[in-house]
């Protein structure tokens, strides 16, 4: 008969072990939950996922199930390490691999293409969101009527193009747009779909948005690492001398800070309106919009370095109406002085950490242009 705290006290001291100690797919610290079919230390959101994948993959508790003698010498045998030598052996540079905090779609999916599917068990398997054109029918959100509507999309890898079309398509592509300052990133929230993705843009300088989702998870995220896989062939060709751990951040990427704030004009005596602004550190770049789901931005500030005359502080601003919220935050440029106000004073400080973090970042060659087109804007 199993030794129920001998078990316990032999899976707690397994999933301890450098190789163990974080979840297998996600990475998550401190993994509670175990598959004793793939021999894997999961976290209790990945777990849930490995729970309807029951034909390849079943889940206890290492501290509150009860575990027979087989399934610890089973779990010994093999763990987190064992199993990522097989099921990842060959995942694309290019392809996200989830953490913790990503949307659950992504997780889910990230397991699914690995124990389900086993996508990265071959070397130069066929994977359709790797091979140079991807194309499909997503749902769209109209730039006027807010309604989302279905749109043929073709992404293609040999003119580093993503087109989209409507009804008649015989009329040609009602967009072509360059994937040299493409984004893409999962949004199910202000999307309101659970596997909403915001497609971010720049045409003439300006950024624009186009807000997609698809019914299928598995298809927005085949969507996402296509993106993903022509991205990088742009990268390796536009920067050929750089390494894939150099080009991999440029991808794609999530913004560092979004969120409402009330802005005032540049004279600090106009009336406070509300906008969506939306930090995008890679760039340097905080943009603002009238609503979150706007298509096309209302305005750009680039942030530089305290050495370039950049700075941001709390503030209590005096001779302005119409603010509704009380939490100041005054961003300084060479150029001139932005007044923020917050809600609540948490956001006020999540808001001043960002902004502080970038500012913090030394500026690369490409900031320089990017700064000086921004101001040329005005």
């Amino acid at each position: 008969m199993a030794n129920r705290e001998k078990n316990k006290k032999a899976l707690l001291d397994l999933a301890k072990q450098p190789e163990n100690c974080s979840c297998a797919d996600c990475g998550a610290p401190d993994p509670d939950w175990a598959s004793y079919k793939l021999g894997i230390f999961v976290c209790l959101n990945c777990s849930g996922t490995h729970r309807n994948l029951s034909d390849i993959s079943r889940v206890k508790s290492i501290r509150l199930d009860f575990w027979d003698d087989d399934l610890v010498q089973f779990m010994k045998a093999n763990g987190n390490k064992v199993a990522k030598d097989f099921y990842e052996k060959f995942v694309p540079v290019f392809y996200y691999r989830p953490q913790q905090d990503d949307c659950e779609v992504l997780r889910e999916q990230w397991i699914r293409a690995k124990y389900e599917r086993l996508e990265f068990t071959e070397e130069n398997k066929l994977l359709a969101y790797s091979s140079g054109i991807y194309e499909g029918v997503l749902w769209k959100k109209g730039k006027d009527n807010g309604q989302f509507l279905k749109r043929k999309f073709v992404l293609s890898e040999q003119d580093f193009s993503l087109k989209y079309y409507k009804e008649d398509e015989t009329k040609g592509p009602k967009a072509i747009i360059s994937v040299k300052n493409l984004n893409a990133t999962f949004q199910p929230q202000k999307i309101g779909h659970a596997h909403g993705l915001q497609i971010t843009y720049c045409v003439d300088d300006h950024t624009r948005n186009l807000f997609v989702y698809h019914e299928s998870g598995q298809e927005i995220v085949n969507w996402f690492n296509a993106i993903r896989a022509t991205r990088f062939v742009y990268l390796k060709t536009a920067f050929p001398t750089a390494t894939d751990s150099e080009l991999l951040p440029w991808i794609t990427r999530s913004f560092l800070k979004e969120g409402y704030m009330e802005k005032t004009g540049p004279l600090q005596r106009e009336p406070f309106k509300k906008r969506w602004f939306i930090l995008d550190a890679m760039d340097r770049k905080l943009l603002y919009f009238k609503t979150q789901l706007d298509a096309v931005e209302l305005g750009v500030i680039f942030i530089g370095t305290e050495n370039h005359g950049y700075s941001v502080s709390k503030c209590v601003p005096k001779g302005t109406r119409g603010n509704k919220w009380k939490c100041g935050v005054l961003m300084e440029t060479p150029d001139r002085q932005f007044v923020f106000m917050c809600e609540q004073e948490r956001e006020q400080n999540e808001w001043l950490e960002a902004l502080r973090q970038v500012i913090s970042k030394p500026m690369l060659p490409q900031d320089y242009t990017t700064e000086a087109n921004i101001r040329r804007r005005r």
